[in-house]
């Protein structure tokens, strides 16, 4: 069984993020979707909002592939959650050039600690490249309308805990 290990914080989870999902499961047999517990972003949700928000959204994806997927919270190193979880392959989505310069540190500091387990990059589809869970919160803080970038879902809590 090939498990890969998609790791992220999803404050909150966009359609970026499921269009990542969608096309990770079509490359391996199971799919733990790592929510990072990252106090230093100072996430929207909490942890069990967007576990549970990643859930409701990631679920129907699995099936349409035969993937499994998982929803798993974590804090330690992300090479450790990957042996954790016992993924062979980390998945990262990129929008754009400065993603990516960050991601090839990673990969390399991941590779340093642990060279069995490999990166894979996923483009984000153009539709999606200019989505980021930040700037959608602001938009969304401020009125805009953010339908293009979440589900009616994800959009309801958005403007639940913003009220």
């Amino acid at each position: 069984m090939r498990t890969a290990l998609y790791p992220g914080t999803f404050d909150p989870v966009t359609h970026g993020h499921i269009d990542i999902i969608r096309r990770a499961c079509t490359l391996v047999d199971k799919l733990v979707i790592g929510v990072a517990i990252n106090r230093d972003k100072g996430p929207l949700f909490s942890l069990e909002e967007r576990v549970a928000m990643v859930k409701a959204e990631s679920a129907p994806l699995g099936d349409k592939v035969g993937c499994e997927i998982v929803v798993h919270p974590f804090e330690n190193l992300l090479i450790d959650c990957a042996r954790d979880v016992g993924a062979t392959v980390i998945v990262r989505g990129l929008r754009a050039v400065a993603d990516f310069e960050y991601e090839y540190q990673m990969v390399g500091m991941n590779r340093a600690m642990d060279d069995q387990i490999e990166t894979v990059f996923l483009m984000a589809d153009p539709k999606n490249q200019a989505i980021a869970s930040k700037l959608v919160k602001e938009i969304a803080r401020l009125g805009g309308d953010i339908t293009k970038f979440v589900t009616p879902g994800v959009m309801e809590q958005l403007r639940a805990k913003l009220l």
